[in-house]
């Protein structure tokens, strides 16, 4: 498995410290993110999923732990919509240049808008895909906020 993908040159681009952090991934896991805080022995809350979603038709990315699901009214307010649902897992495959289970906020092929879940921002440090299945980098969660420019709101249900 390379280190090296877009979500980590983007990271080291931008100067923000993290480290890699390698698991075996389940692709029969029922919960994508749930099964690497397991495997990589971390409290789900610290373990942050991207999700891919569509907000009044428009894609966006939201970052949240992997024990909670994302209120779709509570991120249609974050970034100032009306309405947002789940994208289809194909398009956010073909918007992100990720596959499902290694799909990671940093390096997309687009940029999106993006919210965090603010609960985040009060965690010592969080793990996130770096953008291969199996792959996740932990760093401090503010580095994630600022490395994406996400707007940071509570945005669980």
């Amino acid at each position: 498995m390379s280190k090296t993908t877009r979500a980590t040159q983007a990271l080291a681009k931008e100067g923000i410290a993290f480290t890699v952090h390698t698991y075996e991934y389940d692709p029969d896991a029922e919960r994508i993110g749930m099964q690497a805080a397991e495997a990589i022995g971390e409290e789900p809350r610290r373990v942050l999923k991207t999700l891919m979603a569509e907000l009044d038709g428009k894609p966006v990315c939201v970052v949240v732990p992997s024990d909670r699901e994302v209120s779709m009214k509570k991120l249609a307010s974050a970034l100032g919509g009306k309405s947002a649902a789940m994208m289809k897992p194909a398009m956010a495959e073909k918007l992100t240049g990720y596959v499902v289970g290694g799909i990671s906020p940093f390096g997309q092929k687009k940029k999106v808008p993006t919210a965090i879940e603010i609960a985040a921002l009060d965690e010592p440090h969080v793990f996130i895909n770096g953008g291969q299945r199996g792959l996740q980098v932990k760093l401090d969660p503010k580095d994630v906020q600022r490395a994406l420019g996400a707007v940071a709101a509570p945005v669980v249900a």
